[in-house]
């Protein structure tokens, strides 16, 4: 009697890399609505080509702050909010502003004691940045600037899926756009940016019009429960965080995402 060949061994996860995402608000110019900056990306990109998304991405070996430069709560607080390690939610904190800086040119940080108003450097600023010919902690030392925590709230903190090859635990935040400044879309990893009430986003999914992530789109759809920037920052503060890692199955031609405790959400991707 032969002996079975044994299983393969499955291929054991990719550990995710730490990332942050800034859900940047505004209430709308025209009517007062509430509206969130999102960005298509470009096709070609390895994650999430194509999509729309809010400005962020993965946290950087030089987002270690300077502890002398951070102003508002300290990394402890936003560590515990997020379930994650002091230094690792100071890198947090730091990757959410440079990424709002390097793909939208909004710039949480200010001089000592000022609001976080336009600077008529930040053009230059944000090239060295995304050149990687300075970092963020390098810059705000440069030029006598904070890093504003005070700016941020955590919001949601999302985990890819272990199927995914290419995975990132992500720290959402929020914060509200400052005055005077102007979020666009001089970026390379986006083909176009601009503002959305989250509703008007989620109609655009519902027609085709835009594709959307399981994280965004339930963000989204969390966001327009809201009627206004300092609603959503209000609600914010008060939330309980706890990581989502989204559950996928196959169902023939058809990627099946759910959530755990949510036996309610439900959301479809056509595998191609």
């Amino acid at each position: 009697m032969g002996t079975a060949a044994p299983h393969p061994a499955r291929p054991q996860p990719v550990e995710p890399r730490p990332a942050a995402t800034v859900l940047l608000l505004r209430d709308s110019p025209e009517g007062g609505e509430l509206q969130v900056f999102l960005q298509r990306r470009v096709t070609g990109m390895a994650f999430a080509g194509g999509m729309t998304v809010f400005p962020g991405g993965g946290v950087s070996p030089d987002d270690v702050p300077d502890p002398a430069r951070w102003r508002g709560p300290g990394p402890a607080r936003f560590g515990s909010r997020l379930g994650q390690p002091e230094t690792l939610a100071a890198a947090l904190v730091t990757a959410a502003v440079r990424e709002t800086f390097e793909e939208c040119g909004v710039l949480l940080a200010s001089r000592p004691g000022c609001p976080p108003v336009p600077v008529a450097e930040a053009p230059t600023w944000r090239a060295d940045l995304e050149g990687r010919r300075v970092t963020l902690p390098a810059l705000l030392d440069r030029h006598d600037m904070e890093l504003r925590a005070d700016l941020l709230v955590p919001w949601s903190r999302w985990i890819t899926p272990p199927v995914n090859p290419r995975r990132y635990d992500t720290a959402f935040l929020v914060a509200r756009v400052p005055d005077g400044q102007v979020a666009d879309d001089a970026t390379t990893e986006a083909v176009e940016a601009r503002w959305w009430a989250p509703a008007e986003a989620l109609a655009g999914h519902t027609a085709g019009e835009l594709s959307l992530m399981a994280p965004t789109l339930h963000t989204l759809q969390d966001l327009a429960r809201h009627p206004s920037a300092a609603a959503v920052l209000d609600a914010a503060a008060r939330r309980d965080i706890s990581p989502v890692t989204p559950e996928v199955r196959r169902e023939g031609r058809v990627a099946v995402i759910t959530l755990p405790g949510d036996p309610d959400w439900r959301y479809e991707e056509t595998v191609r």
